[in-house]
């Protein structure tokens, strides 16, 4: 594998093709991981969906089941900064084909659990719980290196389109989790759900480990005017400029990072951002089901409608985000969208839980994970802007926020949903979700955390 090196610049004979015309690799690498970001979303959906005939088997109660699907979200949140700092450190192609096939494993292995010889005093939703959890820790450092390619392989102009199209695998891989997971879960077994999921994120691995460079100058298909777009995009004036050519193998800024106002608020905004998502990933399908009254294979169709929307708005908050810093500069720009993308969620989360028409509430609740996203696309754009170097590990850091929110949700949604309603757990999510425009007050992505590195 070449060098992850930031500092190397390929010899133009390497690229030089005899059609002057760019090629397009870097939409490529784009495509494929939005099909990694896509099976993320297959594998965590794939317990919640599954879950209906697990909880039926083995009586788990809700509050069990809050447990262990929270269980994912653990160790998904706190393997986030070990993830990004080794794609930071070593280069994000070695680590995303370490954690699908990691992560691939596991939820194959779900399919075995009640199998599994386990201690005395271990419980059944105990390992469930155990094997979530190590599903969580392979994909924690899917979304870092993720952003850490398109750092590499998008110029500052694109940031927010780039990390839309890989966002955009949200959405992919929730159309795709309900009507695909309650079919073979239908037909086959739960157990089928977990064996065919880890077998794709397998040979998914192996396509991105033999196409995927860390860095454009690697790739032997880049000709010399697709690296020139790259890199004249790519090394502009600015928030990075001063630190474009710094290897790889530097340590990140952490004492500048951690004392800075903006990475906190940041940090804290995507807690907020990611409490109410992890409804939809956990809980969704189920209250569908349980509390709307659809049947599994309604649930299964109606249950795509958040992630249809995400495909639909992520692409357009990312485009809106980069003509948004154009018009305004990058301070009021990924502010304005972070408010309009965060408020009309909160609205529409909160007319859905009241609507007493289903098909409305679920078109309702549906216009709220897609704006949901439409904004996440700002958020992630945002740790380049303020750091392209070691936006992996800054990244990270913002995930993790993230996930202890996603973490807590269904945990907390269960207990509110238990005791008050849903219409209230539904409520209450749609508070978080408001105070993350607020906290954006508070940060500045025309800041440079490598200033004075």
């Amino acid at each position: 594998m070449g060098s992850a090196g930031g500092g190397q610049t390929a010899a133009p004979s390497r690229h030089a093709t005899q059609d002057p015309a760019p090629t397009h690799i870097r939409w490529r690498i784009a495509a494929l991981l939005t099909l990694i970001t896509s099976l993320t979303y297959i594998d965590r959906l794939n317990l919640s969906i599954a879950g209906k005939h697990i909880q039926d088997e083995f009586h788990f109660s809700t509050q069990t089941m809050g447990w262990i699907l929270s269980g994912f979200v653990l160790g998904y949140a706190i393997f986030q900064v070990p993830g990004g700092w080794a794609g930071d450190r070593f280069g994000p192609r070695r680590l995303l084909t370490f954690a699908m096939v990691w992560w691939s494993i596991f939820t194959a292995v779900t399919a075995f659990v009640p199998q599994l010889p386990a201690p005395a005093w271990m419980s059944l939703p105990a390992t469930f719980f155990v094997a979530r959890f190590l599903i969580g820790v392979g994909e924690a450092a899917a979304l870092p290196n993720s952003n850490k390619v398109i750092a590499s392989w998008m110029g500052q102009t694109r940031r927010g389109l780039g990390n839309s199209i890989f966002l955009m695998g949200v959405g992919l891989g929730g159309t795709v989790s309900p009507a695909l997971i309650a079919y073979l879960a239908e037909h086959y077994g739960w157990r089928v759900s977990f064996i065919v999921c880890g077998f794709l994120g397998l040979a998914l691995a192996i396509a991105w480990h033999l196409y995927a460079t860390n860095r454009p100058e690697e790739h032997p298909r880049v000709n010399a005017a697709e690296l020139q777009i790259i890199q004249s995009a790519r090394l502009d004036t600015g928030a990075s400029s001063g630190s474009a050519g710094r290897t790889q193998s530097s340590n990140p800024p952490w004492r500048r990072i951690l004392s800075n106002r903006s990475v906190w608020m940041l940090m804290l905004s995507y807690f907020c951002e990611g409490y109410p998502n992890y409804i939809y990933y956990t809980w969704f399908f189920l209250y569908l089901v349980r509390v709307r009254g659809l049947s599994v294979q309604q649930g299964g169709f109606w249950g795509a409608g958040p992630f249809l929307a995400v495909v639909l708005l992520a692409p357009l908050g990312g485009w809106l985000s980069d003509r948004a810093v154009s018009r305004w500069g990058r301070r009021r720009g990924r502010r304005t969208m972070i408010w309009v993308g965060m408020t009309a969620s909160a609205l529409l989360l909160a007319s859905g839980a009241h609507a007493a028409n289903t098909k409305l509430a679920i078109l309702l609740l549906s216009g709220a994970m897609g704006f949901n996203i439409f904004a996440t696309v700002t958020w992630w754009a945002t740790c380049i802007d303020l750091t392209r170097n070691f936006s992996g590990s800054l990244s990270a850091m913002m995930n993790t926020w993230g996930n202890i929110g996603g973490w807590i949700s269904p945990i907390l949604t269960a207990y509110i949903a238990t005791r008050w309603g849903w219409t209230q757990a539904l409520d209450f999510a749609a508070l978080i979700t408001l105070a993350a425009p607020f906290l954006w007050i508070f940060v500045n992505a025309d800041e440079d955390l490598e200033a004075h590195v």
